[in-house]
C-alpha cells in the first residue's frame, strides 16, 4: 500500500469527498442520530476484534471505520475535530491519574473516590 499523507487535513478532505460522492447531506447520511448508531455498531465490531482475538489487522480496519465516522460527524455537525482534539488533550495533560480496581484512570474524578 502506498503511503498517504497522514495529516488531519488530508483525512478531512477524503471524508468530505466521500460524503459529497454519496450525497450524505441530502440523503440522511449526516443525520447525527443515524451516525451515533453507526458508531455504536463500529465500536461493537472493535470489541469483537479484541474479545475474539481477530488480530491487529482486523482491529486496525474497524478502528479506521470508527475514525472515518468521527471525522464525518465533525463534518455533519460543523465542528473542528482537530481543534477539539488538541483542546481536550491539553485538559487531559493537566489531570492526575488514579489506580481504580487495578487499572489507571485519568478523569476529573468528581464526586466519590469509587468512580
Amino acid at each position: 500500500m502506498a503511503k498517504r499523507e497522514d495529516s488531519y487535513s488530508a483525512m478531512l478532505d477524503a471524508v468530505r469527498a466521500f460524503h459529497s460522492k454519496h450525497r450524505f447531506a441530502e440523503t440522511g447520511g449526516e443525520d447525527l442520530i443515524y451516525r451515533i448508531a453507526l458508531m455504536a455498531e463500529e465500536l461493537g465490531e472493535i470489541s469483537e476484534c479484541v474479545t475474539k482475538g481477530k488480530g491487529s489487522a482486523a482491529l486496525a480496519e474497524e478502528s479506521a471505520d470508527l475514525l472515518i465516522l468521527l471525522i464525518g460527524t465533525a463534518i455533519a455537525a460543523d465542528f473542528d475535530l482537530s481543534a477539539a482534539f488538541w483542546n481536550k488533550m491539553a485538559r487531559l495533560q493537566r489531570r492526575e491519574a488514579r489506580m481504580i480496581d487495578g487499572r489507571i484512570r485519568v478523569s476529573e474524578f468528581r464526586g466519590s473516590d469509587t468512580e
